[in-house]
């Protein structure tokens, strides 16, 4: 099995208190409640992110990150994207993938 690096842009906003983002949370968005959260592969970085161990949920997932020497913990969202035909002209669309 083939496996892929994918880069990914850093973040360059300052962090958000755990806190805040439970506030945040309850606006009840659906990526927020589809996010599935894993800790960070060893060796892993932000400029060549991997997937470690799933956490069940986003607290239980900050525990285990800070636990770890990285601290780093990724939350993915996955979507699909579909063809939508509208007026007669095609437009590609994001779905949420439900777990």
């Amino acid at each position: 099995m083939a496996t892929e690096t994918v880069s990914i842009p850093r973040n360059e906003q300052p962090p958000v208190p755990a806190a805040e983002l439970g506030r945040r949370r309850r606006g009840g968005r659906q990526e927020d409640q589809q996010a599935r959260y894993f800790l960070a592969k060893d060796g892993s970085s932000p400029e060549k992110p991997e997937l470690g161990a799933e956490a069940a949920n986003e607290g239980e997932a900050l525990i285990r990150a800070f636990q770890t020497k990285s601290g780093l913990l990724y939350s993915v969202v996955v979507y699909k994207a579909e063809a939508e035909i509208q007026g007669g002209s095609p437009t590609l669309v994001k779905r949420l993938v439900r777990k």
